[in-house]
């Protein structure tokens, strides 16, 4: 069993930043996908950035070049770097994780993670 604790989630202006951080409990999360979601009401969980445990890194579209994933498998903890943040990025925000291996688009793919945490609310004001 995983358990995913989200922090670093809040308030802030247009252009700023955030870090948000996932620490996962468990011996093994050095060899788990991780994952970022996001969710705003009435709307589908959105994939936003995977890392795998190798450290290669996947991105949506609407983020690339703003956000950058990574992982300390040491403290257990993966981190969202979040730049330039606008409005439309304001969300809840879930980490994830998974032991599967899976090809690169099914990272995508919110139903093949196992583990979650509870979100993180980021806004972001305009």
């Amino acid at each position: 069993q995983v358990q995913l604790v989200e922090s670093g989630g809040g308030l802030v202006q247009a252009g700023g930043s955030l870090r948000l951080s996932c620490t996962a409990s468990g011996r093994t999360f050095s060899t788990y996908t991780m994952g970022w979601f996001r969710q705003t009401p009435g709307k589908e969980r959105e994939f936003v950035a995977a890392i795998r445990w190798s450290g290669g890194t996947y991105y949506a579209d609407s983020v690339k070049g703003r956000f950058t994933i990574s992982r300390d498998n040491a403290k257990n903890t993966m981190y969202l770097q979040m730049n330039s943040l606008t409005p439309e990025d304001t969300a809840v925000y879930y980490c994830a994780a998974d032991s599967a291996y899976r090809a690169s688009p099914y990272l995508r793919d919110p139903t093949g993670y196992t583990y979650w945490g509870q979100g993180t609310q980021v806004t972001v004001s305009s």
